[in-house]
């Protein structure tokens, strides 16, 4: 058996979708999606990203900005993917057809594109706008530029807590966030050098250093320092100055969430410790079919036996259980009744 170390970055990452995961790995990322009859289809594809310069990605704080738009892009995308299991079969009406013609077969990409803007936009009055006219408020009883910033950072931690606790009543958010959980249970399972069985991944921590949530909660800590360097009287230019400060805010959260990611000294996990208290909220307990199709996305897009090997040296025999012994606590692990379809990548990718 291997020695267990603290952990060592794989440089996987991932996401939650509609009942499955996505994993990346460098280009690569695969969307393993339990099918409504019990399938676990894999569907393997290439990102490279909205800049091909590879020396744009070596560029600190300036590559966390394009990483975060590419995050956006590539999650709407996968997001589409595995909706699309479950969407109801039904005649394409007249307008669908006609909006379709007039956008050259483009239709579905403008759509999911509106829809991304909009997301932004409800994003930026929810956590943006909306705080600020909440902390201007007490602006004349207060008078106090520091306080006000203090109070308006606040205002936007409680709206986030409160938004991420009401949708997780919702019951496909709730399964969403079991995902999740999946996800960050294969990655930290690798990670502490664990062979990827579902039985290890159930033992395995649902918090994750790496996490999106983590960087959402760096992304408003940040905001809350950058912007006591705003000191101007129009409400408009601070408003404005704000938005317009949203990509510094997210190549600065991008560098520490990457330094999170791959250092664990003092210092790292106490500014770690409140994004990964948050994922208590936004991440939840998977069940064993959940695990298989992370498990699943995972192997699309990552050698874990190899990664084992070199980095713990850890040895594999040709018929090995490669589950650890102490794991007998646990259920006997599940022997898969579904079949697994892989789908290539297509040439348009």
């Amino acid at each position: 058996m291997a020695e267990k170390k603290s952990g060592c970055y794989s440089g996987i990452g991932g996401q939650a979708v509609l009942e499955g995961v996505m994993m990346k790995n460098s280009e690569k990322y695969a969307v393993a999606v339990r099918k409504p009859n019990g399938e676990i289809a894999v569907d393997v594809h290439t990102y490279t990203g909205i800049v091909k310069s590879k020396w744009i990605q070596k560029i600190p704080f300036v590559r966390g900005v394009f990483n975060f738009v590419d995050s956006l892009v590539l999650g709407s995308k996968v997001l589409d993917y595995s909706a699309s299991f479950y969407e109801e079969e039904e005649e394409e009406s007249k307008i669908d057809k006609v909006f379709d013609k007039l956008t050259g077969g483009n239709g579905e990409k403008i759509l999911s594109f509106i829809v991304m803007l909009v997301s932004v936009g409800l994003a930026i009055g929810l956590f943006i706008l909306l705080p600020y006219k909440i902390s201007s408020i007490f602006e004349e009883k207060l008078q106090n530029h520091s306080l006000l910033l203090i109070i308006e950072g606040v205002v936007r931690i409680v709206i986030f807590l409160l938004y991420a606790i009401s949708i997780s009543l919702m019951k496909d958010i709730r399964r969403l966030y079991q995902y999740h959980g999946a996800e960050h249970k294969c990655i930290n399972c690798i990670e502490r050098g664990r062979p990827l069985t579902v039985n290890n991944v159930l033992r395995s921590s649902r918090l994750h250093k790496r996490c999106g949530t983590s960087f959402i909660f760096f992304v408003m800590i940040v905001s809350i320092i950058l912007f006591f360097f705003i000191r101007v009287d129009n409400v408009w230019e601070r408003v404005g100055l704000r938005i317009l400060l949203m990509p510094v805010v997210a190549g600065i959260s991008y560098e520490l969430i990457r330094l999170a990611g791959r250092s664990n000294n003092i210092l790292v996990r106490i500014l770690s410790a409140p994004g990964m208290l948050v994922q208590r909220l936004t991440t939840k307990e998977p069940d064993k079919e959940m695990i298989e199709v992370a498990i699943a996305s995972v192997e699309a897009v990552f050698d874990w036996k190899a990664f084992l090997t070199e980095r713990y040296g850890y040895v594999f025999e040709d018929d090995e259980d490669t589950s650890f012994e102490e794991e007998s606590v646990f259920a006997e692990p599940v022997k898969p009744t579904e079949t697994v379809t892989v789908i290539e990548p297509s040439k348009k990718d």
